[in-house]
């Protein structure tokens, strides 16, 4: 997780420019439904590529899950660039890794890490996203993340799992599996991300 939020966080700025480029006029939330598209069709396309790679003959299983795993630590990165990119184009800059850390796990546990983030900071109402950079200080911060950090091995991890086993399958199952499940993830993803930040503002700042 760490890793992929170091790598991921000087590239926010080229990822929402990538964004703009077919129309530089584009709004906040154009920009933002730009992001979603894109995050979930390279999620998606990540998942079966490595899929039916790993169900080619002559791919051994020992390979097969090698590969599974590495695109394990593309789809963490991939996930850490879309949650990071939709806090900045809301105008939520996050400095601080501990932040960081937070947005990405709870965007990525989806309901659950939302209510988890809830009942630790004490906080109700929507768009935790907002209230995690400018309410909650640092020490609560390091609660939450320890409760989100052993959430996401298990679920995540678990869920992680079963696609790289799944992703081994022959005959082209793999990779309809890879980016049949890839594309839920990316999907939850999404739906997270717009629970935590709330509307797009109307205009850039």
């Amino acid at each position: 997780m760490d890793k992929a939020i170091a790598i991921q966080s000087p590239l926010v700025a080229k990822n929402i420019a990538r964004a703009r480029q077919r129309n530089p006029e584009a709004t906040p939330e154009q920009v933002i439904r730009s992001l979603e598209r894109m995050y979930v069709s390279a999620l998606t396309g990540t998942g079966a590529a490595v899929g039916g790679a790993a169900a080619a003959p002559g791919v051994g299983t020992g390979v097969a899950l090698a590969l599974s795993a590495g695109e394990a630590l593309s789809s963490l990165e991939l996930s850490a660039l879309f949650a990071l990119s939709i806090a900045e184009v809301h105008g939520v800059r996050i400095d601080e890794v501990e932040r960081r850390r937070t947005i990405v796990m709870g965007i990525m546990l989806g309901g659950s890490g939302s209510a988890t983030i809830s009942k630790v900071a004490e906080r109700t109402g929507q768009h935790w996203g907002r209230q995690i950079v400018a309410k909650v200080p640092s020490e609560t911060l390091k609660q939450i993340n320890k409760v989100l950090g052993k959430h996401f091995v298990t679920k995540y991890g678990t869920k992680q799992g079963i696609i790289v086993l799944g992703r081994v399958a022959p005959f082209g199952i793999g990779a309809l599996i890879g980016g049949g499940a890839n594309a839920a993830l990316a999907t939850l993803a999404v739906r997270a991300g717009r629970r935590a930040f709330g509307p797009p503002p109307p205009t850039w700042p």
